[in-house]
């Protein structure tokens, strides 16, 4: 009966403290960190694509799949759309399609629309209303408040750039290291 109770109380603690915790966490401190992360996610990013040289960028490991630009410019789109879901920013490069793109598959280019692409995800972050954070959005078959849209986007440009590693590799190229902080 007393480690119940010494269960139940440690229990009562830890709810009372994450309670405490989470009201410390209102939504203008996310949108700080976010914007911290998505600054960090473009330099560590721009570290991959100055690691691959010219003749890397339209590289493919096997021929089903994405090449190193295309990998780019499809998380690159995919980051557009869903910032846009996330902060209702209008979307850049409305009616394109950037990895079929011929114009974009060099390394001067897709270094530029991908870092562009970086911008307006920070920019969007910055102009939006941190107190709608919390505001259902749906999309498809798929509802989440504009926080959820926005961690979506952020694990979707991390997904494509942890592909491209095994890119840089292949073509014997030591990876960016990890940029934690």
């Amino acid at each position: 009966m007393k480690s119940l109770k010494t269960l139940l109380f440690f229990f009562g603690i830890l709810l009372i403290s994450n309670s405490l915790i989470a009201q410390g966490l209102n939504n203008e401190v996310v949108k700080a960190n976010m914007i911290i992360d998505w600054e960090r996610a473009k330099a560590y990013t721009k570290e991959y694509l100055d690691a691959m040289p010219e003749d890397g960028i339209n590289f493919k490991p096997m021929a089903d799949i994405r090449s190193f630009a295309e990998q780019m410019l499809h998380m690159s789109q995919g980051t557009i759309g869903i910032i846009s879901i996330g902060t209702g920013a209008e979307p850049i490069f409305q009616g394109k399609v950037l990895e079929k793109m011929d114009e974009y598959k060099n390394k001067t280019a897709l270094t530029r629309v991908v870092l562009e692409c970086y911008d307006y995800a920070i920019e969007s972050i910055k102009n939006m209303d941190a107190s709608k954070m919390d505001n259902l959005v749906k999309r498809g078959n798929y509802e989440t408040d504009q926080f959820g849209w926005l961690n979506k986007a952020f694990e979707h440009q991390t997904h494509h750039r942890a592909q491209t590693t095994i890119y840089l590799r292949l073509k014997g190229i030591k990876p960016p290291n990890e940029k934690l902080f």
